[in-house]
């Protein structure tokens, strides 16, 4: 027989995936379409540089470690007023930053435009006002910051002709601003998802995020290996 303290255990750690599971979207089952404006695919190998905010940067920067012609991601803090960043600070919903992932990829072997395909298709919500799943808030909201004009183009076509097609069930919220700064996380934030696989917060939200990227772009996937 169980001990007490072990049976507790075990139903508190099932009702956190319960009430988990019910907050956490559902990975769509195909991916939605590519962006009809794109730029092409450069030429000779470089870096550029993408931001992106969809909630918890854990399952987001878990999607974009594992694409293929991303070279780095750093989970950290984007789109706020206040001079710095921690996540003490953010978490009171008063710097107005978002939880936010920097991926450097190379515009050779991804463009900007398949990124955003990611970020719509698998990574969150994007749907969902100034929350994401479980986590609520202004710091968990849906943004795109863009660090050139193009980029800039690209989102806002990109937006456009998704609300256009009515792929999701309601208009999208995504903002796209321009980036101003990005402050990295805390160091035990960075690649959460892969230094914590047992958490329930992670089997629930992030796994499938990782498992839908891998079945509707198999072509992107990689296996993530560490930095």
């Amino acid at each position: 027989m169980p001990s007490t303290i072990a049976l507790r255990s075990t139903l508190f750690s099932l009702l956190i995936v319960t009430l988990l599971s019910a907050g956490c979207r559902a990975a769509a089952k195909t991916p939605i379409p590519a962006a009809a404006s794109d730029a092409p695919l450069a030429q000779s190998p470089g870096k550029q540089t993408a931001v992106f905010a969809g909630g918890c940067f854990w399952g987001t920067q878990s999607v974009f470690e594992r694409v293929k012609g991303v070279l780095a991601t750093t989970a950290g803090y984007a789109g706020g007023s206040a001079g710095t960043a921690t996540y003490r600070q953010v978490t009171t919903e008063t710097t107005g930053h978002a939880e936010s992932v920097r991926v450097v990829y190379d515009p050779s072997k991804i463009t900007y435009g398949q990124l955003l395909r990611v970020f719509f298709s698998v990574a969150h919500d994007p749907t969902q006002l100034n929350r994401q799943g479980p986590d609520v808030g202004s710091s968990y909201r849906s943004a795109i910051f863009y660090t050139s004009e193009e980029q800039r183009r690209i989102s806002v076509a990109y937006i456009a002709q998704l609300d256009a097609a009515r792929v999701f069930p309601k208009p999208i919220v995504t903002q796209v601003v321009p980036l101003k700064g990005f402050y990295d996380a805390e160091s035990y934030h960075q690649h959460y998802t892969d230094n914590n696989p047992d958490n329930p917060y992670i089997l629930v939200c992030d796994r499938p995020k990782i498992e839908a990227l891998k079945q509707q772009f198999p072509e992107l996937f990689r296996e993530y290996k560490g930095k």
